[in-house]
């Protein structure tokens, strides 16, 4: 037993070397957004066509939807909100909006035709804002969901990073909300797996396929849109961000699409997450998804997940009550590589407890979130043996 522990300790301690020294520096909160001076005129500045997909979204549209109509953007900026079927009156409050701030001229309220078959609703409505916004097409198109509230200067911003890198498409994690111990532990921790799947570095450099995005904001070149297929290509993804990101980085353009993907605090979603339910939510819809509904990576997730992460607390523990109960100095050196292993983890997760603010100790409980989000992952694959996978606003993919 103590040999096969010690394997292990040493296998988790090897691992998150890697992760640390050699997985694109994941852990560090960068890039992020630099701020966009204002060139000479409005006609250096593209087209923007801001589409946002709402299904009873009534409650979080004055928060949201006002950030968007009273953009400083020096060229021009239309705004089209699809309603989805929603039945708590968002067209309705979206165009009371517009008219309280004098912007009917910029909002464009599309109701939503009935979802064939094969596509996800998220996606159906931005492929009908898409589609509505084609006469007179802007070059530019900002997804944005519809609980995603910006700063006056986002759209200029997003759009100067864009024209500046030569990039198809520009993305930020918005800054998410919390409340409750369990939110503060795992929303932190969910950007951080986030950001372990993929590295916003990686993301960013064109030799790599690493490919991802972040659904509430994203803005897109329509012509690498047109270019990859459209948004037709990906109608079914339920993780539908990262699908787009690789779709645009593979066939955005001849030879691969250019991708960026950036940390801020000004793009801020107003829905909180409260509590564990919230983001137990949140992750179970997509969870099986990300294996591709495959048993043997539901597997192997499940063992790398309890060797990163619960490995080295039980590692330590272990070699501490071998120690006290006279097993020899070789536990001791088991403890060690435990708290080793750990305190890596831990320091590759500050950053990110930091960046959202609170208590640099919280990094140390790493391993619980570890163990949290392993559960999730097996909830949701027996949510979907139970056919409620991707259950979501309502349906039910």
């Amino acid at each position: 037993m103590l040999v096969v522990f010690a394997v292990l300790s040493l296998m988790s301690l090897a691992a998150w070397l890697v992760l640390w020294l050699g997985h694109g520096r994941f852990w560090h909160i960068a890039p992020r957004l630099p701020a966009a001076g204002r060139h000479a005129g409005p006609g250096l500045w593209p087209a923007v066509d801001v589409v946002i997909p709402a299904r009873d979204e009534a409650d979080i549209l004055p928060e949201t939807l006002t950030t968007l109509l009273s953009q400083d953007y020096p060229g021009r900026l239309r705004v089209l909100l699809v309603d989805d079927h929603s039945t708590d009156g968002t067209g309705t409050v979206a165009n009371n909006l517009a008219a309280n701030i004098s912007a009917v001229n910029k909002l464009t309220v599309v109701r939503s035709a009935n979802r064939p078959a094969g596509w996800t609703g998220k996606l159906w409505a931005l492929q009908q804002g898409v589609a509505a916004s084609a006469e007179n097409g802007a070059p530019l198109l900002l997804f944005t969901d519809a609980d995603i509230a910006h700063p006056p200067d986002s759209v200029r911003r997003l759009a100067a990073q864009a024209l500046a890198g030569d990039y198809d498409l520009v993305s930020l994690m918005a800054w998410l909300r919390y409340e409750g111990f369990w939110a503060r532990l795992l929303v932190p921790a969910f950007v951080y797996f986030f950001a372990m799947l993929y590295p916003f570095r990686r993301v960013a450099d064109s030799g790599r396929r690493t490919a991802g995005a972040a659904g509430g904001c994203v803005l897109v070149r329509r012509s690498a849109l047109q270019r990859a297929g459209g948004l037709e290509q990906i109608a079914g993804a339920l993780i539908d961000d990262c699908s787009l990101g690789r779709l645009i980085k593979h066939h955005g353009r001849l030879g691969g699409g250019r991708i960026w993907l950036g940390f801020t605090r000004e793009v801020v979603s107003r829905r909180p997450c409260q509590g564990l339910g919230a983001v137990w939510r949140m992750v179970v819809r997509t969870a099986f998804v990300q294996l591709r509904h495959s048993w043997v990576l539901l597997g192997g997730t499940v063992l790398g997940m309890a060797l990163l992460f619960m490995g080295p607390p039980l590692a330590l523990a272990c070699g501490i009550w071998l120690s006290l109960a006279g097993h020899g100095t070789a536990c001791l050196w088991l403890s060690l590589a435990g708290a080793a292993t750990w305190g890596i983890m831990t320091r590759t997760f500050m950053p990110m407890v930091r960046w959202y603010r609170l208590p640099w100790a919280l990094s140390a409980l790493l391993p619980l979130a570890g163990l949290v989000y392993t559960l999730m992952t097996v909830d949701s694959a027996r949510r979907f043996v139970y056919g409620r996978g991707g259950a979501w606003k309502g349906r039910t993919y």
